[in-house]
């Protein structure tokens, strides 16, 4: 009585349960399957399932990074006004004595700055420095702008350079209407000299 009893209560329950776990299996052999499977589509597109999306950003942004953050500046010997400061392609750089030094401060924005555009600091990202060649690396530093802009200052200078300098070397903008002069590595006016029209 009691081996039927058990055949009676275990068999059907015994038959659920195996039916309930056959169940269960499958649905994990397909979760597991779909997981592979979904693994192995990201695989052959790239190595991680999220990075194709977010890779060209990066590599996109990559070269714009070094055309806006990184940032050197270094000395040159003009014949007319000594030593003065290039940004890294050559040109000359200047300070306007409009602005401020303590605090620094920028004030050549609309038309000023089309004319003279600012001396644009290092975006913020991880490794970004600014390079200096002749120049004390503690007289450097940055401003915000009033655009939000970030722009190097030299001994507290907010720095510029002059549009019509259209080659490296070139110090047009010197002496223009008496405020704008080419910049030392100290931060200083370079020797002033007579300067053509200008903002």
């Amino acid at each position: 009585m009691r081996n039927t009893r058990r055949t009676r209560t275990e068999g059907p329950t015994g038959s659920v349960r195996g039916t309930g776990r056959l169940a269960v299996l499958a649905a994990a052999g397909l979760a597991a399957a779909a997981l592979v499977a979904g693994c192995g589509s990201s695989g052959s597109s790239g190595s991680s399932g999220g990075s194709p999306p977010a890779n060209p950003p990066a590599s996109s942004s990559a070269p714009a990074v070094p055309g806006t953050s990184a940032a050197t500046l270094r000395t040159t010997t003009d014949a007319r006004l000594g030593t003065v400061v290039t940004d890294s392609a050559g040109f000359t750089l200047y300070r306007f004595d409009k602005d401020s030094a303590t605090p620094p401060t920028a004030t050549c924005n609309g038309d000023c700055a089309a004319l003279w555009p600012a001396a644009p600091a290092p975006a913020p990202a991880a490794g970004t420095a600014v390079t200096v060649n002749g120049i004390d690396a503690k007289l450097v530093g940055t401003v915000t702008r009033a655009d939000g802009s970030k722009q190097l200052t030299l001994g507290g200078w907010p720095l510029y350079r002059y549009a019509p300098d259209h080659n490296p070397g070139d110090t047009k903008g010197q002496g223009v209407q008496g405020v704008w002069f080419a910049v030392t590595p100290t931060g200083d006016r370079a020797a002033a000299s007579s300067g053509g029209s200008g903002y």
